[in-house]
């Protein structure tokens, strides 16, 4: 917006990828909503609020699934961008971000500017519609729920079918980074370190001795 860089910085192009070595494109491609406006507002607060609620929801404790969840997202995003000349692929991001949650709570209802009520699965394409009401191509909403469904499928529905089996592995190196350590039930702490013997505790069980 203050014209430090421009979008043609920023865009998806594999050529400039792969043979002028610009990988930052292969990221600032979702970084990019457009121009101060309308649609720049609407997908940042569909961003941050589905991505929160995610994080706080079906995500909690999980933090490294959930960052597998986005580095598996824009892998397949990035390969479709390769065939679809696609430029910028954030929105396609916030969709699948969407579309993902809905399918985990399908029993809440949604109400849309006062205009529309629906249950939650429905919501993606109420904005796919909206998208379409702005003038905009389809094309990024639809890979959006489409990536959204081929997750939700592999993570949640296939392996609950008979036979099959969790495909989608969060890395251990992932884990090592995101996730805290799990405590470790053998071990035995330092006196000092033992809860009954720290200070607060201490003062706390003299207060309750002299009441």
């Amino acid at each position: 917006q203050l014209e430090f860089i421009t979008p043609f910085q920023l865009y998806f192009n594999p050529d400039l990828i792969f043979r002028k070595f610009q990988i930052w494109r292969l990221i600032t491609n979702f970084l990019f909503f457009g121009p101060l406006g309308f649609s720049f507002f609407f997908n940042m607060i569909f961003l941050y609020r589905y991505c929160r609620m995610l994080e706080e929801g079906s995500f909690r404790g999980r933090t490294a699934d959930f960052v597998f969840m986005f580095l598996f997202g824009g892998f397949l995003m990035t390969l479709f961008g390769l065939f679809a000349s696609l430029f910028f692929l954030g929105q396609a991001f916030t969709i699948m971000l969407v579309y993902v949650w809905s399918r985990r709570n399908p029993y809440i209802r949604m109400n849309f500017f006062g205009l529309l009520n629906f249950q939650a699965p429905f919501l993606p394409w109420v904005l796919m519609g909206f998208s379409l009401l702005l003038g905009n191509s389809i094309i990024i909403d639809l890979l959006g729920i489409a990536v959204g469904h081929i997750y939700y499928f592999l993570e949640d529905v296939f392996p609950n079918q008979p036979g099959g089996k969790k495909l989608l592995l969060t890395p251990g190196f992932l884990k090592m980074v995101f996730d805290t350590p799990e405590e470790d039930p053998n071990y035995n702490p330092l006196p000092e370190d033992r809860p009954e013997n720290q200070p607060r505790d201490q003062e706390q069980n003299e207060q309750q001795h002299l009441q």
